[in-house]
């Protein structure tokens, strides 16, 4: 014989009493909105489609790349320079092995900046020539 009272389900959050929390009900319902429904619900421009990348903007982004790679790059040589003028403790055997470990990371950490934004600056640069190829060759109507 099954027992006749209802007893909640263990998904639905409950307070102690048994009843069903509203904040919990209303947020099992936003989970199940889509995601570009939550955003725009409030918003003044309901169109949050990104826009296409405009050569421009490329352009634009390659710059500060560029810009920030170079500066980067300016910093990596300066402390290369500065590790190199300053000689190593030669005291005690762990203390070099742990400078060394150090400038290593530095050296490598500031040369992978400067590669990753130098790429970066090139993917755009090349991405921007490529729509303005693609811009041109379009029959304009």
């Amino acid at each position: 014989m099954s027992n006749p009272t209802p007893t909640p389900d263990s998904s639905t959050p409950s307070t102690p009493s048994g009843a069903i929390d509203p904040s919990a009900q209303s947020a099992d319902q936003s989970l199940s909105e889509p995601a570009s429904a939550t955003a725009t619900r409030g918003a003044d421009n309901p169109s949050t489609k990104p826009s296409a990348p405009t050569p421009l903007r490329c352009f634009t982004g390659a710059m500060i790349a560029g810009g920030i790679a170079a500066v980067l790059y300016q910093l990596t040589l300066s402390i290369i320079e500065t590790f190199a003028n300053k000689p190593l403790p030669s005291g005690n055997y762990i203390a070099v092995n742990i400078a060394v470990a150090v400038r290593t990371l530095v050296m490598g950490m500031s040369a992978m900046a400067t590669g990753i934004f130098a790429i970066a600056a090139l993917g755009l640069l090349a991405l921007g020539v490529q729509l303005l190829v693609q811009q041109l060759r379009q029959p304009s109507t």
